[in-house]
């Protein structure tokens, strides 16, 4: 088996989005990079998270939007092409291929190791291939952790063993299971709840709270009725005590009586991907997620970094692609002796994961939301004012289909005269969230806010209808 040494300016391990971008802004920075990756390249957003999900999103949401509209909704004639709706996820993920994902690494002069990495030593990288074979990798300047999550499995008798599915078996599944039941109330349940009624599976959520906890209420009632609406069964405040394969079926047994599924899904949360990379040769504890300042630099150290998933900061890719930029552009700083601009909302740091963080939701309803919830806004201490407006009374959103159900609500900080957060429910919402987000990111006043004019009739019409809900400037 062969062996081999080197010594690079930076050592990225995981080559997901984040990763990725880590190299990527590395390498334009003038450092020499190499990824370690142990799975594919492109990592789980590319293969088994948001490039399928929405793919078998997509089809749901237009078959809704057709059967809305009358004169097009006379056109369509029977249900999904489940076949071509998952051949179409399969385009997607490349057929799970990452052939492309490494030509682009190429391009970008980034190096690819391929194995299990594993920490050495300080700044040292032992990667194992799958034939044995060693590469021990010496950073001269930083190692970037981007190794993402992985999904939380409860401690409940009988789960392992039953093996259910995660939300990757759930995203590329070759074929559609007569029932599944879900444990979980979070996106990734509602998402794949959406999904698997919508191409023919008998779905019941099992969740042990509510539904969707982290948005607002308004919003989270609208996607439960909806998803009631279309046959899934919801069971919310319910334990999940025993799951148990028979040879048929997967049955759950929970505080509520007895759900019986061909399949079963967990999708409990995740957490941080850190088990096997040797954290404690280095002082680190695996079993704790790793804190960092807003320049993804892991406390105490001058060259380890922790980016996107497994800091746990925000379990999002776009927020991850941020932070990723971010860290690339200042371990390139820090090599070269050049000023790092470290101040809230510099060119080093991710402000962002702590006041603006954009979330889409893509079930039918969307749900799209930046910033704080206003219990998330009143509990922070703030003086805030909450705008509400029903969504059906825009005429963008009327004239998209009939009966047009949906919510916006506008969080204003009182004391400062600027917008905090922001949630739409409904249908295609999903692009207004940029323009929330940009206003909350640069801190535009009201008072300015109302010379952004919206086009009519577009569904971007409730920004103006928000703000004569909140109120006429007092320089007006």
């Amino acid at each position: 088996m062969a062996s081999e040494e080197r010594e690079v300016d930076l050592v990225v391990i995981g080559a997901g989005a984040v990763g990725e971008n880590v190299a990527d802004r590395a390498v334009k920075g003038g450092l020499e990079t190499v990824i370690v990756e142990r799975e594919l390249v492109g990592g789980e957003c590319s293969y088994w998270a948001c490039m399928p999900s929405k793919a078998l999103l997509r089809p749901v949401q237009l078959l809704g939007a057709a059967r809305a509209l009358p004169g097009v909704a006379e056109a369509v004639d029977g249900g999904l092409d489940v076949p071509a709706v998952l051949r179409r996820r399969d385009e997607f993920t490349s057929a799970w291929s990452d052939d492309g994902q490494v030509s682009w690494l190429e391009s970008a002069n980034i190096d690819l190791v391929r194995g299990t990495a594993e920490f050495s030593g300080e700044r040292e990288v032992t990667v194992t291939a799958k034939d044995g074979g060693t590469t021990v990798l010496r950073a001269r300047h930083a190692v970037a952790l981007a190794t993402g999550s992985t999904p939380n499995l409860p401690d409940i008798p009988g789960l392992r063993e039953a093996k259910p599915w995660t939300s990757r078996d759930a995203t590329s599944a070759k074929s559609i299971p007569k029932s599944l039941a879900i444990i979980g109330g979070g996106v990734v349940a509602v998402e794949m709840a959406t999904v698997f009624k919508a191409l023919g599976a008998a779905v019941t959520m099992i969740a042990k709270h509510g539904v969707l906890d982290s948005v607002e209420p308004f919003a989270a009632e609208r996607v439960a009725e909806s998803l009631r609406e279309h046959g899934v069964k919801i069971l919310t405040e319910t334990t999940t005590l025993r799951v148990e394969r028979t040879e048929g079926d997967v049955l759950v047994e929970t505080d509520k009586g007895m759900v019986a599924a061909t399949e079963l899904l967990v999708a409990a949360g995740r957490s941080p991907a850190l088990a096997g990379l040797g954290l404690e040769r280095i002082g680190l504890d695996s079993a704790k997620r790793l804190e960092v300042d807003d320049t993804l630099r892991v406390n105490g150290f001058d060259w380890l970094y922790a980016v996107g998933d497994v800091n746990g900061r925000v379990l999002l890719t776009h927020q991850g692609k941020y932070q990723a930029r971010a860290a690339g552009d200042v371990i390139a700083a820090r090599a070269a002796g050049r000023p790092v601009d470290d101040a809230p909302w510099g060119a080093h740091v991710a402000t962002a994961d702590h006041d603006a963080v954009p979330v889409v939701i893509f079930t039918d309803p969307e749900i799209a939301a930046v910033g704080p919830t206003a219990e998330q806004a009143r509990a922070q201490g703030k003086s805030i004012r909450v705008v509400d407006y029903d969504l059906g009374w825009v005429a963008g959103a009327s004239l998209s289909r009939d009966d047009y159900r949906g919510a916006a609500r506008m969080i204003v900080d009182e004391d400062r005269g600027v917008m905090i957060g922001a949630t739409f429910v409904g249908p295609d919402v999903a692009e207004l969230v940029h323009a929330a987000t940009t206003a909350i990111v640069g801190e535009v006043p009201i008072d300015r806010l109302w010379h952004a004019v919206p086009s009519y009739p577009t569904v971007s019409e409730i920004w103006l209808r928000l703000l004569e809900e909140y109120g006429r400037p007092s320089s007006a």
